[in-house]
């Protein structure tokens, strides 16, 4: 009889802390929300239990070839390493045409995202699952055409040609980025399925500068202005999408050019930590 009290008693308690952990969690939660609803960021950004590490030829590419991780200080250095080895672990890559996706291109890949939800908590996305890298531009079945990338929300897949993905990593000042401007069609998406803060804050400043975008007066000053390619009109997914690279290839332009835009870019991805301590604009 005592063991069957006992054992009620342990079961009651356990009931009764997983009643409060739960009432806490939704008060976290909705805090939270209301944090970012009014500052537009989450309470934190980097928080690992344990951080994955790349290997050593990982990481000397990275050291090598990522201007933006050379930028970051330490403890930021460590976080991004970590989340490129979750990206590249996340993800299945596909070749082909006969391409080699080697480990470099993978970090290539992965900093693209990387660099572009580095200012997220929860970075990683369900919007896509695997990334197909062709040799340089290919023909769509779908759409009767060839091109050099797509994100297909209904197949989950990112399309690369490498040939004009390493153009855009490595020209770093023709505002064209293949990489950030097809993870901005994820994230879009992304933003407009999930309940995570920073997708939230995403998806509603992504709706801001399309708004900003319909006033007819904002409309004829940046057609006017020439500033931004031709390809940004195409539709309001594509205008944000090339904002997004001006964003991170001419940053000082972008911010002279059109100083509202560049601050709702720099708070859609809560950059301004991130750039306070890497690169000045």
């Amino acid at each position: 009889m005592v063991k069957i009290i006992l054992l009620y008693e342990a079961i009651l308690y356990y009931k009764i802390n997983l009643f409060f952990i739960s009432i806490s969690t939704i008060l976290l939660n909705i805090l939270e929300s209301l944090y970012a609803f009014v500052f537009n960021k989450p309470v934190f950004t980097h928080v690992y239990l344990v951080k994955k590490k790349l290997s050593k030829n990982q990481k000397e590419f990275l050291k090598n070839n990522i201007i933006f991780y050379q930028n970051l200080d330490k403890k930021h250095k460590s976080y991004y390493e970590h989340r490129i080895a979750k990206f590249i672990r996340n993800y299945q890559f596909i070749e082909r045409e006969g391409v080699d996706v080697t480990f470099e291109k993978k970090i290539l890949i992965a900093s693209s995202y990387i660099k572009l939800t580095f200012g997220m908590r929860r970075y990683l996305t369900n919007t896509f699952d695997k990334i197909i890298v062709y040799p340089n531009a290919y023909y769509s079945l779908i759409t009767k055409q060839y091109h050099k990338g797509e994100f297909n929300p209904r197949l989950k897949i990112i399309i690369f040609s490498w040939e004009d993905f390493l153009l855009g990593d490595v020209i770093l000042n023709d505002n064209i980025n293949l990489g950030i401007h097809e993870f901005t069609h994820a994230l879009t998406f992304h933003g407009s399925k999930s309940k995570d803060v920073s997708a939230k804050i995403f998806y509603r400043k992504f709706k801001k500068i399309i708004h900003f975008l319909n006033k007819e007066n904002n409309r004829r000053e940046i057609i006017e202005s020439n500033f931004f390619r031709n390809y940004a009109q195409t539709n309001d997914l594509e205008f944000v999408a090339v904002i997004m690279e001006y964003f991170f290839e001419s940053p000082l332009k972008l911010q002279q050019q059109f100083p509202k835009l560049y601050i709702k870019i720099e708070t859609m991805l809560n950059y301004k930590s991130i750039l306070d301590q890497q690169w000045s604009p």
